[in-house]
C-alpha cells in the first residue's frame, strides 16, 4: 500500500491520500481514481500570512501558486515496481502494469514489460495540464489575474465586535484601537500607567491615559515628560534671595538676617543675643548687622570688637593742676595730690616719710612709710599676684615678717612670704570696680642679737577700674 498525506497548514491545506493494492484489477483502480480527491481546501479562522498549499510554490512575479513536479524534485519518489506520475498538487505511485498511467518507458504494444532502463540522466516525466490557481486570499479578476480579496470590505472576516479588521495582502488581521490590546479574542484597555508612560503622575482612562506633573514642574509638549519650573525667574517668592531647585525653590537671607518659619520672609538676626563675647564692651544690633562700642576713655581697635584704654596722661588730655600728678587707670585718670607726711613723720622724698628714732612719738610707729599707687581692672581673675614687697637691707641675726596691717576688711588679699626677705601680695577674691583700695603692707624686722624689733610700711593705693579691660 502506498500513500502520501501532507501536513496541515494554518491558511489552507491540500490533502492527498492514495491507496493502491499491490495487484489491482482495472475496475477497482477506476473506482479508486473516481473517488480520488485531487485537492481539498481547508480554511482556518483568520489568516495573518499568505502561503500556497502543499504541492504548490508561490510565483512572486505573478502572485500565483504553481504546481511542484515531485517526480523531478524528489529522488526515488516511488520505489519497487512503482512508477511516479505527477499530479496537480501532488503525485501518484502506480504499478508498472497499470494500463491507466503508462510510463513513457513501457511498450504500448506488448503485455510484456521490459526491465527498467539502466541508470542514466533523469528522464522528462509527463505532467498533467493544470488550470490557473490563485493563492489563498486572492481571486481571479476580469483580466484573469490574481487580485487581493478585501475581507474587511466584504465583511467576510471573523473579527469580533470589539476588534477592528485591517485588510492585508492576501488576508486580514484583527486588531484593537489604540489604547487597547487583544486578549483571548477581546480588546481590553491598556493600563499605560502601569508601564511608566508618564514621567511623574499618571491617570489611566479607557483607551488612553493622562500625564500630570508634581508641583514645581510643568508638562512638556510631548505630554509625558515634566520640566522644572524656575520659580525665581517667573515670580520671585522670596523677600531677599531665591535659589531654584529641582521641582521647588529655596529662599535665602543675606548675612545678618534669618529665615522665618514660613520659609519666605527674612527677619533681622540679633547677633548680640547669641554671645556676650562678640564685643569686649557693648554690642549694638542693627538691620542685618551689629557693631561694638567702647565706653568713654577707650578707643575701638581695628578688629571692631576690642577696646583699648586711652592714656589721657600721656596725651595730656587731663585737668590736673600743676601741683597734682596725673595717674592713668583703665578708662580714666586720677589727679594725685602730693604726699604730705603727718606728725611726727618727716618727708624724706616725694613718696617717703620717716619717723626719727629719737622722737618719743615714733616709738610704736613704723620707722618709714612708703606711698605706692597701682591700677587694676575690675573682676581680675583670682588668685592673682599683684604686688611684691622686699627688704632693701639684710642685717646679721635678723629675720622678717610680712603682713597686711590695715585695709583688708573684706579679706580679698593676703601676704605670701616668698623668701627670707620678700613677700607677695595675693588677691584671693575678685574686686569689682570702680573702687579704691588702700592697704598698709607691713614688714617687721626682728633681730634677736641686739634685741631689736621695728617695722616699715608700704601704703598701697589700688585704683580698680569700672571695666574688666
Amino acid at each position: 500500500m502506498f500513500g502520501k498525506l501532507s501536513s496541515y497548514s494554518s491558511a489552507q491545506t491540500l490533502v492527498f491520500f492514495h491507496l493502491f493494492p499491490t495487484v489491482l484489477d482495472m475496475q477497482g483502480l477506476r473506482r479508486i481514481l473516481t473517488a480520488f480527491t485531487l485537492a481539498v481546501c481547508l480554511s482556518s479562522p483568520g489568516k495573518a500570512q499568505q502561503q500556497c498549499t502543499n504541492g504548490f510554490d508561490l510565483d512572486r512575479t505573478s502572485g500565483q501558486c504553481l504546481d511542484i513536479d515531485e517526480c523531478r524534485t524528489i529522488p526515488e519518489a516511488c520505489r519497487g515496481d512503482m512508477v511516479c506520475v505527477n499530479q496537480n498538487g501532488g503525485y501518484l505511485c502506480v504499478p508498472r502494469t497499470n494500463p491507466v498511467y503508462r510510463s513513457p518507458y513501457l511498450s504500448p504494444y506488448s503485455n510484456v514489460y521490459p526491465p527498467p532502463p539502466a541508470p542514466g540522466p533523469v528522464p522528462n516525466y509527463p505532467t498533467v495540464t493544470r488550470p490557473l490557481i490563485c493563492r489563498f486570499g486572492f481571486q481571479l479578476d476580469e483580466n484573469n489575474q490574481c487580485a487581493d480579496i478585501d475581507e474587511c470590505a466584504s465583511d467576510s472576516h471573523q473579527c469580533n465586535p470589539t476588534q477592528i479588521c485591517i485588510n492585508t495582502e492576501g488576508g486580514y488581521t484583527c486588531s484593537c484601537t489604540e489604547g487597547y490590546w487583544l486578549l483571548e479574542g477581546q480588546c481590553l484597555d491598556i493600563d499605560e500607567c502601569r508601564y511608566g508612560y508618564c514621567q511623574q503622575l499618571c491617570a489611566n482612562v479607557p483607551g488612553s491615559y493622562s500625564c500630570t506633573c508634581n508641583p514645581g514642574f510643568t508638562l512638556n509638549d510631548d505630554g509625558r515628560s515634566c520640566q522644572d519650573v524656575n520659580e525665581c525667574t517667573s515670580e520671585n517668592p522670596c523677600t531677599q534671595t531665591c535659589v531654584n531647585t529641582y521641582g521647588s525653590f529655596l529662599c535665602r537671607c543675606e548675612p545678618g538676617y534669618e529665615l522665618e518659619a514660613d520659609g519666605v520672609n527674612c527677619s533681622d538676626m540679633d547677633e548680640c543675643s547669641f554671645s556676650e563675647f562678640l564685643c569686649q564692651h557693648e554690642c549694638v544690633n542693627g538691620p542685618g548687622s551689629y557693631y561694638c562700642t567702647c565706653p568713654s576713655g577707650y578707643n575701638l581697635l581695628d578688629d571692631s570688637r576690642s577696646c583699648q584704654d586711652i592714656n589721657e596722661c600721656e596725651i595730656r588730655n587731663f585737668t590736673c593742676t600743676s601741683q597734682q600728678t596725673c595717674f592713668n587707670i583703665p578708662g580714666e585718670y586720677k589727679c594725685l595730690d602730693p604726699v604730705r607726711c603727718e606728725e611726727p613723720y618727716l618727708q624724706i622724698n616725694e613718696n617717703r616719710c620717716m619717723c626719727p628714732a629719737e622722737n618719743p612719738g615714733c616709738r610704736d610707729q613704723p620707722f618709714t612709710i612708703l606711698y605706692r599707687v597701682m591700677d587694676m581692672v575690675s573682676g581680675r581673675s583670682v588668685p592673682s599676684d599683684i604686688f611684691q614687697m622686699q627688704a632693701t637691707t639684710r642685717y646679721p641675726g635678723a629675720y622678717y615678717i610680712f603682713q597686711i596691717k590695715s585695709g583688708n576688711e573684706g579679706r580679698e588679699f593676703y601676704m605670701r612670704q616668698t623668701g627670707p626677705i620678700s613677700a607677695t601680695l595675693v588677691m584671693t577674691r575678685p574686686v569689682k570696680g570702680p573702687r579704691t583700695v588702700e592697704l598698709d603692707l607691713e614688714m617687721i624686722t626682728v633681730n634677736t642679737v641686739i634685741n631689736f624689733r621695728g617695722s616699715s610700711v608700704i601704703r598701697l593705693r589700688i585704683f580698680v577700674s569700672q571695666y574688666s579691660f
